[in-house]
């Protein structure tokens, strides 16, 4: 079980999913290695021995990658496991270091680093941990 959020070109204009036109196309985020060239300047410890699914490891936490097998990389998925707000600290920066924006599914909203963010995760936490018993 993670933690997903869903990376889309979608402009920084857009405050809400309710202010994306229904009839948006988002562009394509580019090459798949030069997106992962990005990634890995943010990210330096980010291993993308398999260039479709990286993985950024540290102490309680982990971040899978997924970035498919297309050379073009229209998006890509954070699935987000473990402990530690760090992890989501570092989704946060990879996005604002592509210049795009992140889609978290269990919110029904766009991801918004800070605040909001964290107890989207905590949420997630609450759950997992329910799941476990």
């Amino acid at each position: 079980m993670s933690w997903d959020i869903f990376a889309v070109n979608v402009p920084l204009v857009f405050e809400s999913i309710e202010e994306i036109p229904p009839d948006f196309k988002p562009k394509p985020l580019g090459n798949r290695s030069a997106v992962i060239a990005r990634i890995k300047r943010i990210a330096p410890t980010a291993n993308f021995s398999d260039p479709s699914s990286g993985l950024i490891e540290k102490d309680g936490w982990s971040i899978e990658l997924n970035m498919g097998d297309d050379e073009i990389c229209e998006d890509f998925a954070f699935h987000v496991r473990g402990d530690g707000d760090e992890a989501v600290e570092v989704v946060a920066r990879i996005l604002d270091g592509l210049g795009i924006r992140g889609f978290n599914p269990q919110a029904g909203r766009l991801f918004v680093a800070g605040p909001s963010a964290i107890a989207s995760f905590n949420e997630w936490r609450e759950l997992r941990d329910r799941g476990r018993r």
